[in-house]
C-alpha cells in the first residue's frame, strides 16, 4: 500500500537503489536462448511458442507483481527499453492489477479505500500521458488549506513563506527555535542512525516535531516517528544537512549544484501543475494501472500465484505458477519481485536464506480507511470557507486524543466524488501506534471515526453518517525504521554474492511509499535491467 496522505513537500527518497549487478563482476552469459516454456507439474500441460502474439520465445523479463510498482516498470521497459526488453510478462496472484489502489464508484460517491492521491511529479505526469491518461488527470486546488488539529481547534498549515509569521499552530518562541535550528544554531549530529523525531527534535524543535512532523509521519508512513529512521523515510531532508552542515545550508548548495548542470527539456506532452497541488484520475486512481494492464494486453497474467523460482544453469531463471489452468512454468532472462518484502522473503528462501531473513523482518501495521458521507449543513459552521468545506484534509497529532491519524476532504478535493449537498470524508485509523483495529468490527471503527469528526469538523448532533466503505489492509505500508537501508542492502548482497544476477528487488520498500516515488522507482528498477540485458543478455 501506498502513501496515504501526501500533505508536505517531505518524500522519501531511499539512496538506494534495487539490486543490479556491480560493473566489476562478470555473471555468466546466457548460452541460448530462453524458451517461453509451459511445462507440467501436476496438471493440465500449457503450451506456448510466443508471447502476446510475438514472434520470439523469449522472456526477458518476468516481473512478479501487478501493483502500481510492477506494472510500472513493465511501462517503462516498454516505452523507454524496448530495444532490449521486448517480451515483459507480468504476473499478478489477485484477479486484478493494481494492488491496494482501490477506487469505488456507487450510488453517485466514488472514493478510494487504499491511496488516495499522488504529488504530479515529471515520471507520474510521463507514466499517465504514455498510458493514455493525459485528459483524464484531475489536480487539486493549490491553494487549498491543509489543517492539523491542535488544541481542539483544525489550524491551517502554512503553505507557502508569506504565511510563516502568521500562522497559529506554533508560537512565537517554537518559530525561533526552527528558524535558528535550520540555519545551523542547534547540538550537532550525534554520529549514529537518527529517527525522524530525533532529528527534527535536534534541528528544529520540540513544536515542528509535536504538530507538524509527528501527524506528517501518521499521515504519509502510519508510522512510529521515534522508530522511523529520518535516512530512510526522508532521504532528501536528511541529505540536507549531510551536504550543507545544516537544512538551510543543504538547500543553497542543492540549489547550487541544481544551476551548474542545467535541466534537459522538460517533455512539452506534460501538462504544468500550478503550485503544490495532488492528483488523480477522473474515475480515480485506478484508471493508472488499469490504462497500464490494457497496453500490456495479454502479457499481464492474472490469478498467476509464483509457487517457486529457481536459478538455471544457462544463467537464466525458471518460475513456476500456480494458475487457473494448472501449473505452469516460464523461463526468463530476468525477474524483479515487486510482491511485499515477506512474500518475496519465503519465495528466496530456498536461493538465499540470508536475502530471505532480510526480507522477513520489514514491519508492515494495520490500516483501516473509512469512508464516510454527511450532508454539508452536518459540518461546523467554523470549518466552513464562503459556506463550503474547502482544503486537502487534516491531520492529527497522537497527543490530540483522537485515535483517527487524518481526514480527507474528497468531495472537496476533486470533482464528481459526491452527490450535491453531501460532503464526502475518507478516513484512515491505525498504523504502527495503533495496531488493536484488527480485533474491531467495522462499526466499532466507524463509530470510532464519527466520534472523533465530532470533535472539531461534524455538529456533535448531527444525523448519523452514510456509511459507504471500510476497508481493513492487516498489513499496509512498509515501515521504513532505523536500520532499514542496512536490512535492505543485506538484502541484495546476498542475492549477489550468490550469484543471483539478473534478479532484482523492487516496490514501495525499496523504492518509498508515495505513490509518485513508486512511480520514480519503477523507472529506475526499469533502467537497471535495461543495463542487465545490455550487457549480459545473450544476442
Amino acid at each position: 500500500m501506498t502513501a496515504l496522505i501526501d500533505l508536505s513537500l517531505l518524500r522519501s527518497s531511499p539512496s538506494v537503489s534495487p539490486f543490479s549487478i556491480p560493473h566489476h563482476q562478470n555473471p555468466p552469459r546466457f548460452r541460448k536462448p530462453f524458451k517461453l516454456r509451459c511445462s507440467l507439474a501436476e496438471g493440465p500441460t500449457i503450451s506456448s511458442s510466443k508471447i502476446d502474439g510475438g514472434e520470439s520465445s523469449i522472456a526477458d523479463c518476468v516481473i512478479v507483481g501487478g501493483g502500481i510498482s510492477g506494472l510500472c516498470i513493465a511501462q517503462a521497459l516498454a516505452t523507454k527499453h524496448r530495444d532490449v526488453a521486448s517480451n515483459v510478462i507480468v504476473t499478478e496472484a489477485r484477479d486484478r492489477v493494481g494492488g491496494n489502489i482501490t477506487t469505488v464508484e456507487r450510488d453517485g460517491y466514488m472514493w478510494e479505500e487504499g491511496p488516495n492521491s499522488f504529488q504530479p511529479s515529471d515520471p507520474i505526469l510521463t507514466m499517465a500521458v504514455d498510458s493514455g491518461l493525459k485528459d483524464d488527470l484531475v489536480l487539486g486546488d493549490p491553494n487549498a488549506p491543509r489543517f492539523v488539529l491542535w488544541e481542539g481547534k483544525l489550524r491551517p498549515v502554512p503553505s507557502k513563506p508569506t504565511d510563516l509569521p502568521f500562522f497559529d499552530l506554533m508560537s512565537i518562541a517554537g518559530k525561533l527555535r526552527a528558524g535558528f535550528g535550520a540555519i545551523g544554531i542547534r547540538p550537532p549530529p550525534p554520529g549514529y542512525e537518527e529517527s525522524v523525531e530525533e532529528f527534527v527534535r535536534r534541528n528544529l524543535g520540540a513544536e515542528v516535531f509535536e504538530r507538524f512532523i509527528e501527524p506528517f509521519c501518521s499521515g504519509v508512513y502510519a508510522g512510529d516517528p521515534s522508530k522511523l529512521s529520518m535516512k530512510a523515510a526522508f532521504g532528501r531532508v536528511w541529505k540536507l544537512e549531510e551536504i550543507g552542515g545544516s537544512i538551510i545550508g543543504g538547500t543553497f548548495k542543492t540549489i547550487q549544484e541544481r544551476n551548474k548542470t542545467p535541466k534537459p527539456p522538460r517533455d512539452p506532452r506534460l501538462p504544468k501543475p500550478k503550485g503544490q497541488t495532488v492528483g488523480s484520475f477522473r474515475k480515480g486512481l485506478t484508471m493508472l494501472p488499469e490504462a497500464i494492464a490494457n497496453s500490456l494486453g495479454s502479457n499481464v497474467k492474472l490469478s498467476w500465484k509464483l509457487s517457486s523460482i529457481t536459478k538455471l544453469g544457462n544463467g537464466g531463471y525458471n518460475l513456476t505458477f500456480e494458475t487457473p489452468e494448472g501449473m505452469v512454468s516460464l523461463q526468463s532472462r530476468s525477474v524483479v519481485m515487486t510482491i511485499p518484502s515477506h512474500v518475496a522473503s519465503n519465495l528466496l528462501h530456498p536461493l538465499s536464506a540470508a536475502a530471505a531473513d532480510a526480507l522477513s523482518q520489514f514491519y508492515y501495521p494495520p490500516v483501516a480507511s473509512v469512508t464516510v458521507s454527511y450532508p454539508k449543513e452536518a459540518i461546523r459552521k467554523e470549518c466552513l470557507i464562503d459556506g463550503e468545506l474547502k482544503g486537502f484534509g487534516q491531520l492529527h497529532p497522537r497527543s490530540q486524543g483522537i485515535e483517527t491519524l487524518g481526514t480527507i476532504y474528497s468531495s472537496s478535493l476533486f470533482p464528481n466524488r459526491a452527490p450535491s449537498g453531501r460532503v464526502l470524508l475518507l478516513n484512515y485509523i491505525g498504523g504502527a501506534t495503533n495496531t488493536g483495529i484488527l480485533s474491531k468490527t467495522e462499526g466499532e471503527l466507524v463509530e470510532a471515526v464519527d466520534r472523533d469528526l465530532r470533535k472539531m469538523l461534524i455538529n456533535p448532533n448531527a444525523k448519523d453518517p452514510l456509511v459507504l466503505g471500510v476497508r481493513v489492509w492487516p498489513k499496509a505500508i512498509p515501515q521504513f525504521l532505523v536500520g532499514h537501508l542496512d536490512l535492505l542492502d543485506t538484502a541484495k548482497m546476498a542475492l549477489r554474492d550468490s550469484g543471483f544476477h539478473g534478479l532484482f528487488l523492487g516496490g514501495n520498500y525499496v523504492s518509498g511509499v508515495a505513490l509518485g516515488r513508486c512511480v520514480e522507482g519503477a523507472y529506475e528498477v526499469a533502467a537497471e535491467v535495461k543495463e542487465f540485458l545490455s550487457q549480459y543478455a545473450y544476442k
